[in-house]
């Protein structure tokens, strides 16, 4: 059931503790979500805890060292930033079917939750989270300013992705101007600081990488063998997805990443017209028109196969 801003504010402010689940592969936005919820219940004297599959990656020790949250057994589960329940990962088999409330900003959102406040016009889950402190009345702190400036920053690409909206510029100028982060550390440890590993990655890029339909679709595939022979870990890869779409002429990328034996996560990007999210969706996963994913399982050539002919349909190809 969708619901609105006001239901949603009156939801946290009636619900007891609450578990808070992100999604598996945290990235900057659900982090910042996750936590940035967590502080708004504990502003009103409730438990909050925040959870995930796998871990959080260390750049983001800066807004995760604060703690999870004590153990409990939660009265209220809510779910930010996670679309379908499979995005869940191990969570899912325990939580899947218990969740109350689903802050998101997916338009793929597969409506698994009894409440769903869904934005699938904002930038980022964050947008969301900071809109309902505002209607909560919620003052912010540091803390709070810093998880919602990273999840915006991290999910439009420093501002620069088409998803980006006024309001994540407004939002943004409000934390700059109330509170002392340090937006600019912020910034650089998110696009600028990389592992050796990652440099390794990106220098690798060019032989790598698979061109099909003229150049018109990209894909990078790394496996475990080859982020073991590089020396990375799985969560260094994080933002390798928009590195196929660097390419002159490429309308759709694809980054592969093996996350398990004949598990591969997808993540797609489009550089124009093509929505990527359609083809996710029918692989199984979604997103947004323009930045999407999906998880395949089997070989490494059946999976190769299947995205270059959903991709190549979609192309018209």
């Amino acid at each position: 059931m969708l619901i609105s801003l006001s239901e949603a504010a009156d939801f946290l402010s009636k619900c007891g503790d609450a578990l808070i689940i992100t999604h598996q592969s945290p990235d900057g936005d659900c982090i910042g979500a996750g936590f940035a919820l967590k502080d708004m219940l504990e502003a009103m004297g409730k438990r909050g805890r925040v959870v995930c599959s796998d871990e959080f990656p260390k750049k983001f020790e800066f807004l995760t060292n604060v703690g999870c949250g004590e153990d409990f057994e939660p009265e209220a589960v809510i779910a930010v930033d996670i679309a379908d329940a499979q995005l869940m990962g191990s969570l899912k088999e325990q939580y899947g079917e218990r969740v109350q409330l689903c802050i998101d900003h997916h338009v793929s959102n597969t409506g698994y939750a009894e409440r769903t406040l869904l934005n699938a016009e904002a930038s980022a889950a964050c947008e969301i989270i900071y809109e309902l402190a505002r209607e909560m009345g919620t003052e912010l702190n540091e803390h709070m300013a810093a998880c919602i400036y990273t999840g915006i920053a991290t999910d439009t690409g420093c501002f620069k992705y088409s998803c980006t909206t006024v309001r994540a510029h407004i939002i943004a100028a409000e934390i700059m101007e109330s509170f002392s982060i340090n937006f600019a550390l912020i910034n650089r440890n998110m696009f600028d600081v990389k592992s050796i590993g990652r440099i390794k990655v990106e220098s690798a890029v060019l032989e790598l990488m698979e061109s099909y339909f003229g150049g018109k679709f990209t894909m990078i595939c790394i496996t475990s063998d080859i982020m073991e022979k590089m020396g990375v870990e799985s969560s260094e890869l994080e933002g390798c997805a928009s590195l196929p779409l660097q390419v002159e002429g490429v309308e759709v990328g694809v980054f592969l990443k093996e996350s398990e034996p004949e598990a591969y996560k997808i993540s797609m990007r489009s550089a124009n017209d093509v929505n990527v999210s359609e083809i996710c969706r029918i692989l199984g996963g979604g997103g947004h028109a323009k930045a999407a994913g999906c998880m395949l399982r089997g070989s490494l050539s059946d999976v190769k196969r299947k995205l270059v002919e959903a991709v190549g349909k979609a192309l018209g190809e």
